[in-house]
């Protein structure tokens, strides 16, 4: 999946999870509105802040399927928003 470049978003894009399958589990990559790549403590060196990702990039439609069915099943995922990658 190509990264989203920080000149692609809004003033007022939000932090966000990249999300992918892997041999067929989900992963889920934190970054930054600015694009910055985030760590576990989801603090971003770039912007010297704490992040907060709510939305949910899928690289396709099989990703983004699972995605909604988690969030249908467990409230952990029930406050994220989602988007495929070629609608950002």
């Amino acid at each position: 999946m190509t990264p989203i470049i920080e000149k692609d978003l809004p003033a007022n894009a939000p932090d966000y999870y990249e999300a992918s399958l892997e041999n067929g589990s989900l992963v889920m990559k934190p970054y930054c509105a600015c694009g910055n790549s985030l760590d576990e403590d989801y603090f971003c060196e770039k912007c010297n802040r704490k992040c907060h990702c709510n939305l949910i990039i899928c690289d396709n439609e099989e990703t983004i399927e699972l995605v909604k069915r988690y969030a249908r099943k467990s409230s952990k995922f029930s406050g994220f928003k989602t988007k495929l990658a070629d609608d950002v």
